[in-house]
């Protein structure tokens, strides 16, 4: 169980220890518990939503939106503002992209984003909690943290060295196709329609995000896959608000 565990100290802000230093093959197979962590993510909004019921609805999404952002120590967001910043300060320059994504301070334009994701998930929370559609609770994490691992099968590593590059290197692909299919079907039978309109949803946003990664690095970055992350979320959650 090792890489579950690499997988949850990785994407979480829970208090995860682990016994030393990961070999990379390990690296490579926490990759394919990414979704198992989404399940794990989607259970607790999910009670947290349970405990909630009856309070305020815009404070029900206000805690429901914490509690999401808590839950990844704001790693993914992270990732948004770099890639915000460098998207505009790179001129359309691969290697400047690059390097404005290293540093670690943030722009303007970065908080824009930001906060335009922020109020786009809080107001989706509140119109799912007015619809009463908390089967999103479970699969929105599910399908983002699932894009991170098909993001790692299907497009290039472009920083060498570090911990990307181990996760790509050593990424099972035959078994993560394996995983990427069970958390579809997965996500069908918890959510039925509503699952197969959100996977249909985050199938398009990955396409046209991954396009755009390709055209301007060659491949992806920690920083873009977060971005990509937050931003199907927030595609998703939005759609689901919106036929719901």
């Amino acid at each position: 169980m090792l890489p579950f565990w690499i997988a949850l100290q990785f994407l979480s802000s829970l208090p995860v220890r682990l016994p030393g230093m990961p070999q990379p093959q390990e690296l490579g197979r926490s990759l394919l518990f990414y979704p198992l962590v989404g399940v794990l993510f989607g259970a607790v909004l999910w009670g947290v939503n349970g405990v909630l019921a009856g309070a305020p609805a815009m404070l029900h999404a206000a805690l429901l939106l914490t509690v999401w952002v808590l839950l990844s120590g704001g790693l993914h967001l992270d990732g948004l503002a770099d890639s915000a910043d460098a998207w505009l300060g790179g001129f359309g320059d691969r290697e400047r992209t690059l390097t404005i994504m290293k540093d670690p301070r943030s722009g303007p334009i970065a908080v824009v984003v930001l906060v335009l994701v922020l109020l786009l998930k809080f107001c989706a929370l509140l119109a799912l909690i007015e619809q009463r559609q908390w089967a999103a609770l479970l699969i929105v994490p599910l399908i983002g943290r699932s894009a991170l691992l098909g993001i790692f099968l299907t497009t290039p590593y472009v920083r060498a060295g570090g911990l990307g590059q181990a996760l790509a290197d050593h990424l099972p692909r035959h078994a993560g196709w394996w995983v990427l299919g069970f958390s579809a079907l997965a996500c069908v039978l918890l959510a039925g329609v509503s699952g197969v309109w959100a996977l249909a949803l985050a199938v398009l946003g990955f396409a046209w995000l991954r396009q755009v990664m390709m055209r301007r690095l060659g491949g992806t970055t920690g920083d873009t896959a977060g971005a990509m992350l937050e931003l199907l979320e927030v595609l998703m959650l939005v759609g689901l608000a919106l036929v719901g």
